[in-house]
């Protein structure tokens, strides 16, 4: 059995409990044989989610080049609307602005397909085998659903999510702040292919630290949070032996959505709170 092979049949598990992993309930699902030597394998890749691997899937030169201009002409979009208004934009909200500024330009036909194409893309392709909570590439989230929190430039979505985030603050106080909320497709593109760029083209290592379009939860619920004074720390392995992590999980908010050692082929985010 290859990795790729072991790892999706290790997500349609029913309740995997191996070296010390939370259970997952997959149901109607039979817990395969494991190859040892591919979980092994998958510890180790995970274990060093930020360096290349050789079974990574990277973009051709030709396709690296139509990633440099998306990404680009996305920067433009988010430095006009700005950062706060660009977590919440849809697909066609971004084209719409596209073409109404000069100083942004027209997507071309070949990136708006090269886009297409990175959201429609199955993710376990690259290693992620996470849900997939947007499917629809020009969903938007209507302004009566948001609530912008104050002084985080950060959206939340109205109901549990900002009730959930309230409840933390109200515990934890100004120790706690939103570092990140609601992320919209467009927000989640500039992230991924941001992370790919800065890695010559590998799709496989940026889907270990940042989800694919579509796939990130930060679009229909989930958010970050973050521990005053560790500023990018609070994106790293550093934020799980903070007091802010110990109190939260204290507290039983950290039913995480990626937690250690998950077979998702996530890193570790002790910082993001599932609603």
């Amino acid at each position: 059995m290859n990795r790729r092979s072991f790892l999706k049949n290790m997500c349609a598990a029913a309740s995997v409990a191996l070296f010390g992993l939370p259970q997952y309930a997959y149901s109607g699902e039979h817990v395969p044989q494991v190859n040892e030597d591919d979980l092994k394998d998958y510890l180790h890749i995970m274990a060093n989610f930020d360096k290349p691997q050789p079974s990574d899937i990277v973009l051709s030169a030709e396709r690296k080049i139509l990633l440099d201009s998306a990404l680009k002409r996305l920067k433009r979009v988010q430095r006009t609307v700005g950062f706060g208004n660009f977590c919440v934009l849809s697909f066609d909200g971004a084209l719409a602005v596209a073409r109404n500024y000069s100083a942004v330009g027209k997507f071309t036909r070949a990136e708006t397909d090269f886009l297409d194409e990175i959201f429609h893309i199955d993710a376990a392709t690259y290693g992620f085998y996470g849900d997939k909570p947007v499917k629809i590439l020009t969903a938007k989230a209507s302004s009566n659903e948001l609530v912008k929190i104050p002084r985080t430039g950060n959206y939340l979505f109205r109901g549990k999510p900002q009730e959930k985030y309230l409840q933390i603050k109200k515990q934890l106080g100004d120790s706690v702040y939103l570092t990140s909320g609601v992320r919209g497709i467009m927000k989640q593109f500039i992230l991924f292919l941001s992370k790919a760029a800065a890695n010559e083209g590998n799709m496989s290592l940026a889907s270990r630290s940042l989800a694919p379009p579509g796939y990130s939860y930060h679009a229909v619920s989930d958010f970050d949070v973050g521990e005053k004074g560790l500023g990018a720390a609070n994106f790293s392995s550093m934020f799980a032996c903070s007091a802010t992590c110990a109190r939260l999980q204290e507290l039983g908010y950290l039913k995480l959505r990626y937690p250690e050692n998950n077979l998702l082929g996530v890193r570790f985010e002790p910082w993001h709170i599932k609603v």
